[in-house]
């Protein structure tokens, strides 16, 4: 473990030398925090970047939020009403809604924006396919009409990525594939434009006309009441320099500091280390179904069988088992949908002589497999590590590529054959919340053409998913749970490496931070 090593050692001299504190003086009432990465766009609906989500959830709302619980509760709106079986749902806004720039939200913003988000969302997909209209009769009053039941509605509209914000309509109207570029929205923060620095700092302020909701906090529901006046975000990009710059107290709070530097900053005077998050991030390595070796099934399975969950996580998050969970199948453990069909196939690892045999059976001929390996993102980093090593090991002609993150995004898009600068596996982490049952675990979606990344196809899936949004039957859900997981076994749309729960650190003075699966900056205090 030399990385973990030096890391620690540099974080541990540097302290003597610490950063160079901002010209500018400092309102006691500022909150300085180190983001897990750069913006490269603050359209939360464009993007699935955590980095994205984080800020969004502080310039927009939603027309529902989750609690710690993960359950859904009216945030924009007062309540609805269920008529007509269900087909048909009626939700009022709230009063005392406006957005930034002085405008009062309108259910016509509503209808705009969540038409925008169903375009770039999996789950807005399929809430579309369902969708017979969507009306706004009224400025208050907006109405779902489905032509079958989707009982997940509230749920679906709190998502937190991407997220279902409600833009000024003007914004809402541009194309779901082109980026917003206007950052108005009804939130707690405002976004001060003229202070962002690409690749350096952003600043958010109070919005001092929104009014919370008058009922207590929990995760992204209830009432947002902002206790500072300005937070900024510093990007530092080397772990060692953010982590002695809350050691020494130039900043107030990391989102993610590498775990490699959890004993220093555990050890240090006035810092906190925390999970916040209880669900954590679903590590997976997404195989490309179109083209090449991965395009087998077969072959997938072998490379399930040949990765490694718990070495995956060790590298990632160290040797702290109250960091991680793996081994895991499809479903979030602890959720109605985990099950154990088909666990087999993660639980019981065969030997590596065992994997090779497996993948000599396939009638693998040595097909180059094109390993996108991401070099700036430490998490990523270890993982894709692992499953190179553990993917040569079992007789795969690997051809590993070292790029950035930013490259991957792009090249992920990619449907052309390898010869041609394709692709056949590249690594992801995916909100653990989403995966609590087959329709917000969006990738086990297997529409082809439609699905992520990758593009999986098995009709036999999408046909127990209907089945299983159709169902109010808590005991057939439970039987179609079984059915996909183990089918999704056999298929393996992506390979799971493990849950894990990154702490988070932050100054002894700074208090109130909520628990959840995003870092919200509501309710937090400095002292």
């Amino acid at each position: 473990m030399h990385r973990r090593h030096l890391l620690t050692a540099a974080a541990a001299i540097s302290v003597a030398r610490p950063l160079s504190r901002p010209a500018l003086g400092q309102q006691p009432r500022t909150l300085i925090h180190v983001p897990q990465a750069s913006m490269g766009s603050l359209d939360p609906v464009w993007t699935t970047a955590v980095v994205t989500r984080n800020a969004g959830a502080m310039l927009w709302e939603t027309l529902y939020g989750r609690d710690e619980r993960l359950n859904a509760r009216p945030q924009m709106v007062e309540g609805h009403t269920v008529e007509d079986n269900g087909k048909r749902w009626t939700m009022r806004l709230r009063e005392g809604l406006f957005f930034h720039d002085g405008e009062p939200v309108r259910s016509r913003d509503c209808v705009a924006s969540i038409r925008r988000w169903m375009k770039r969302d999996l789950v807005g997909q399929t809430i579309e396919a369902r969708l017979d209209a969507l009306e706004a009769p009224d400025d208050r009053t907006l109405v779902f009409r489905l032509k079958a039941p989707f009982s997940s509605l509230p749920y679906a509209l709190a998502k937190t990525q991407p997220t279902p914000v409600i833009m000024p309509e003007r914004l809402a109207l541009t194309d779901p594939f082109r980026q917003v570029t206007e950052f108005i929205g009804s939130g707690p923060f405002r976004w001060v434009a003229d202070e962002y620095v690409q690749n350096s700092s952003a600043v958010f302020v109070k919005n001092e006309r929104y009014r919370p909701r008058d009922e207590p906090v929990s995760f992204c529901a209830g009432g947002y009441r902002v206790k500072v006046d300005r937070v900024e975000w510093r990007f530092i990009p080397d772990p060692a320099t953010a982590a002695n710059a809350l050691i020494n107290g130039e900043v107030d709070w990391i989102d993610q500091p590498l775990p490699d530097l959890l004993p220093l900053l555990r050890r240090a005077r006035g810092v906190n280390v925390e999970v916040l998050d209880n669900y954590g991030t679903y590590g997976a390595m997404r195989p490309n179904a179109l083209h090449g070796a991965t395009a087998n099934p077969a072959i997938r399975r072998v490379m399930l069988a040949a990765v490694d969950q718990v070495a995956c996580m060790t590298a990632a998050m160290g040797t702290d088992p109250s960091l991680f969970r793996a081994p895991v199948g499809y479903f979030l453990p602890g959720t109605p949908s985990a099950n154990d069909a088909g666990m087999a196939a993660v639980r019981n690892r065969p030997s590596m002589t065992e994997v090779k045999r497996m993948l000599a059976a396939t009638g693998y001929t040595n097909e180059r497999v094109v390993l996108m390996h991401p070099t700036d993102q430490s998490f990523y980093h270890a993982m894709t590590s692992v499953v190179a090593a553990n993917l040569r090991e079992a007789g795969f002609n690997l051809d590993e590529q070292s790029m950035d993150w930013g490259t991957i995004v792009q090249r992920r898009t990619s449907r052309e054959p390898l010869e041609r600068g394709g692709w056949s596996l590249f690594p992801a982490g995916f909100p653990a919340a989403e995966y609590r049952d087959p329709v917000f675990a969006t990738n086990l979606h297997q529409t082809g053409s439609t699905a992520w990344f990758g593009w999986p196809e098995d009709a036999e899936v999408e046909a127990m998913r209907a089945r299983w949004m159709d169902s109010t039957d808590e005991a057939e859900q439970q039987r179609l749970d079984r059915a996909i997981q183990e089918r999704s076994f056999a298929t393996v749309p992506f390979i799971p490496l493990g849950q894990y729960l990154p702490p988070t650190a932050y100054r002894r003075n700074i208090t109130g931070l909520l628990k959840g699966a995003v870092p919200v900056f509501w309710n937090v205090d400095k002292t």
